[in-house]
């Protein structure tokens, strides 16, 4: 594990490049931090090393991908059961995101389905025949939106010279 102290400026600015486009060349990320490539390939290794970059993906619109039922399924468990519970749920079909939680329900799963049909089928046969659940409820999803995230950007501009870009807000 790597703590915040031991990422600088520089790798702030990586990760907001990376962030907002993982498929930028570490050419390009050279010159947008003013840094070489090696400097880039170096420090873009050490960050996937150390898992601060886990890896990287395409980001998908779950609508146009066919995914057009979305849900937050809480779901209350046995004590002590958050391992097999986890573990279960990560491996049914649909199920993007699995989070354990302090609340009032002890996880929450992200569903996505093609329809409410295949929604009922993971929640009612999949998700509350995992041993360990004691009962579930579903939130569905009418939109979203993206949030800031982090404010990696934020720190890369201290790195950037030049008038900032985008809509600071």
């Amino acid at each position: 594990m790597v703590s915040d102290r031991s990422i600088d400026d520089t790798d702030r600015g990586l990760l907001a490049e990376l962030s907002a486009d993982g498929r930028a060349s570490m050419r390009s990320l050279a010159q947008r931090l003013h840094i070489s490539r090696a400097n880039a390939y170096m420090r873009v290794e050490r960050l996937l090393r150390e898992g601060v970059i886990r890896g990287f993906a395409a980001r998908l619109d779950p609508e146009r991908a066919g995914l057009r039922t979305s849900a937050y399924v809480t779901v209350s468990i046995e004590q002590n059961a958050w391992r097999d519970v986890c573990a279960h749920l990560r491996e049914i079909r649909y199920v993007e995101h699995v989070a354990l939680v302090g609340a009032e329900v002890d996880v929450v799963a992200l569903v996505r389905t093609p329809d409410n049909a295949a929604l009922r089928h993971v929640v009612l046969e999949q998700i509350q025949a995992v041993p360990g659940v004691e009962s579930t409820r579903t939130w569905l999803i009418f939109a979203e939106v993206d949030g800031r995230g982090p404010h990696w950007a934020s720190s890369a501009a201290v790195t950037q010279p030049g008038p900032p870009t985008g809509d600071p807000s």
